[in-house]
């Protein structure tokens, strides 16, 4: 579904990501881990289109995008829901969602948006108590429920997430995992971004740990959890000192 070849990216002069390649299949959660400045949100950014790459190709669903505009890319499938959740404060949380629909406007579509917020609604219940609400008094947890909720307004086909869980009460965070493990089941393909590596690579098919903008490992959930370099960096285990104790 997507495909990135030797993407580098970054501001004015500095560069950011250098020779990234991945790909995500459909159907996959796939995440990416690594340490602040790594440069995991600016290649959420530059595959969404909010950044202009400097070199290299996205491919999704075999076209190349990059040189599209990130409207044109949410048009054909690809949503962001970006980090700090960035929801509408001073409207409603019903409002918030109708404005993640405006792809079905220009579909003409508009008769599947009823059906789109009773879909979400039925996935975030706590969004219908709400839905009144503004969404600048929403709890944490509840903003991060409306930015996915809002994304999915756009019935994309790869949702890409930006650290979901930071900021978020255990308990909160344990509920935004299961949603997305109820995405993969629904038939979607999610790209997510996650500090919470543990939690992240738990839930993910596959992964990739970036480093200072490049992809460093790879490989399937299972294999990065018991990657030692992957347990001392990240996971705050080292399996040579569980070994000995």
């Amino acid at each position: 579904m997507l495909r990135l070849k030797n993407l580098e990216a970054g501001y004015g002069n500095l560069k950011v990501l250098r020779k990234i390649s991945m790909h995500v299949n459909s159907g996959e959660i796939v995440t990416i881990i690594g340490a602040n400045g790594a440069g995991k949100t600016t290649l959420l950014k530059t595959i969404s289109g909010l950044l202009q790459p400097k070199s290299g190709d996205i491919l999704f669903n075999k076209q190349e995008v990059k040189a599209f505009p990130p409207e044109k890319r949410v048009f054909l499938g690809c949503s962001l829901v970006p980090e700090g959740r960035q929801v509408f404060a001073p409207m409603t949380v019903r409002e918030n969602l109708i404005l993640g629909a405006f792809v079905q406007h220009r579909r003409k579509q508009q008769e599947t948006v009823p059906k789109d917020v009773d879909r979400v609604y039925a996935l975030f219940p706590r969004l219908k108590e709400r839905e009144k609400q503004l969404a600048g008094t929403l709890s944490g947890g509840e903003q991060q429920m409306l930015a996915i909720a809002r994304a999915l307004m756009a019935r994309p086909k790869l949702i890409m997430m930006d650290e979901p869980s930071m900021g978020l009460a255990p308990l909160i965070v344990k509920d935004i995992f299961e949603i997305i493990r109820k995405l993969r089941a629904e038939g979607n393909t999610v790209l997510l971004v996650e500090q919470n590596a543990k939690a992240a690579l738990r839930i993910a098919d596959r992964g990739y740990v970036l480093e200072t903008g490049r992809v460093m490992l790879e490989g399937t959930a299972e294999d990065l959890l018991m990657n030692r370099e992957v347990q001392r960096a990240y996971l705050g285990r080292d399996l040579d000192t569980e070994t000995k104790i």
